[in-house]
């Protein structure tokens, strides 16, 4: 696999993540709407179970999201997505043994999860929102960042680059910058390029071929790709039935440097990263 960064150890709240080596991140939506699994987790008990037999499959962290961003996804007020989250932020935190990773980009849900036992804030809109970045900061909590133009209700209206992979990097970079502005040093964050995420199938296929160019901003990456319409455009298969065309993504992720894969699929995916790790450890 390719080398990423110098320093592999990333603090996440009481426990610590080693990007020495590939992790996979089980994920879990407490939404009624989500786009694979929208209302399925949405009962605390369900919630925590699922969560546990992602933690026994082989998941590292588990992403708990309480805001649909598929594209129309309705908004949702912070009151509601933090009486969504809350909860099983809580009960992860005292029954598993996991980093639990809030996918958000509200400000007072991330202050108030990590105050409960969260260990990463994982924001698609990469602290945008207003109070974000200081809120990001007063946790002392990693961050991942994530490339996306408009909002999720619209980023799928006629997005366009001129070169997706550098556009995206010049994203990034100034994403950097404002977080390192706002007191959040390049050492606590993870880059994330986005894909589906106001994009084209072709722009996502053309990103994923060039993904190593994202190397040279120094940070490690995470990818998410699980069940989403760049595999269902690129093979024609719903939802159920992007399963292999999603391991085939991981697989290629890995060899091209990723340390972190976002996936609902967390036993077949830690397949793939057993397998890769067991060639790669051999004479």
């Amino acid at each position: 696999m390719t080398s990423v960064q110098s320093s592999t150890r990333l603090p996440c709240g009481n426990r610590v993540l080693d990007l020495a080596h590939a992790h996979v991140m089980g994920i879990l939506n407490v939404t009624p709407d989500s786009f694979s699994d929208g209302g399925r987790f949405s009962q605390l008990d369900a919630a925590l179970r699922h969560a546990e037999a992602m933690v026994a499959e082989g998941a590292t962290l588990i992403d708990v999201g309480g805001e649909s961003t598929r594209p129309g996804a309705r908004a949702v007020s912070p009151t509601e997505e933090l009486e969504r989250v809350a909860p099983i932020v809580e009960r992860i935190h005292r029954e598993l043994d996991v980093i639990i990773s809030v996918d958000t980009s509200t400000p007072a849900v991330m202050r108030e999860t990590a105050r409960l036992g969260a260990g990463l804030i994982n924001d698609v809109r990469s602290l945008r929102r207003d109070g974000a970045l200081d809120a990001a900061a007063a946790t002392g909590l990693p961050v991942c960042l994530m490339h996306m133009l408009g909002e999720p209700g619209t980023m799928q209206n006629d997005p366009h680059y001129d070169d997706v992979t550098r556009e995206v990097g010049e994203f990034l970079v100034e994403r950097l910058d404002r977080c390192a502005a706002a007191g959040i040093p390049a050492e606590r964050i993870i880059l994330d390029p986005g894909f589906g995420f106001a994009k084209t199938l072709a722009h996502n296929l053309s990103l994923f071929k060039h993904m190593e160019a994202l190397h040279s901003l120094g940070r490690p990456l995470l990818v998410g790709v699980s069940r989403k319409s760049m595999i269902g455009n690129a093979l024609g298969r719903p939802v159920g039935e992007r399963l292999y065309g999603g391991l085939a993504l991981a697989a290629l992720a890995l060899a091209k440097g990723a340390r972190i894969l976002r996936v609902h699929d967390v036993a077949e995916t830690m397949d793939v990263v057993r397998m890769i790790a067991a060639v790669d450890s051999a004479e």
